[in-house]
């Protein structure tokens, strides 16, 4: 059911729309580049945590790293998704939800391909297929429980129904 009150589409409402994806792609994009690959944050990541958490053997870091840095595909592709299901559902404001939430599961598996892609050209970096995977469970999950959230609230706060 569509909101009673029609909101003007000015360019400022499409900009408020689009520039949270814009600028989710573009952290996407500044995270893909050589200086962020894992031969570059082991380092800082390690001092950081030996720090908070205490020392670490070499094995038991490689472990940790490589759990820091998939938590972050999962995590952040998911705050991807969500800028997505945004714009899509101040665009298109017809569609119900899982309509909605499908086109910003493509968009997010299309940023994640294109990143994946993307670093299959960087020395220091591998575009895998088991991220792009992994970015997509991400974005489904907060999918989800954004989904949840707005069941156990009844959408109050939101200016569509469900």
């Amino acid at each position: 059911m569509q909101n009673s009150i029609e909101v003007k589409r000015t360019f400022l409402y499409w900009v408020r729309a689009w520039l949270p994806v814009g600028l989710a792609i573009l952290i996407i994009a500044l995270e893909s580049t050589e200086y962020l690959g894992s031969d570059h944050t082991s380092g800082p990541l390690r001092w950081l945590w030996e720090h908070v958490i205490g020392p670490v053997n070499e094995r038991a870091w490689e472990l940790i790293h490589h759990l820091i840095r998939k938590t972050g595909h999962f995590t952040g592709y998911g705050l991807v998704a969500l800028t997505w299901l945004r714009a899509f559902w101040m665009s298109l404001p017809r569609l119900n939800f899982v309509r909605t939430a499908l086109l910003a599961l493509l968009g997010t598996a299309l940023t994640a391909s294109s990143d994946e892609f993307h670093q299959t050209f960087l020395p220091n970096r591998t575009g895998l297929a088991s991220d792009v995977v992994l970015d997509c469970c991400g974005a489904t999950a907060m999918l989800l429980v954004f989904y949840v959230i707005l069941r156990a609230t009844k959408g109050t706060w939101f200016e569509r129904s469900i």
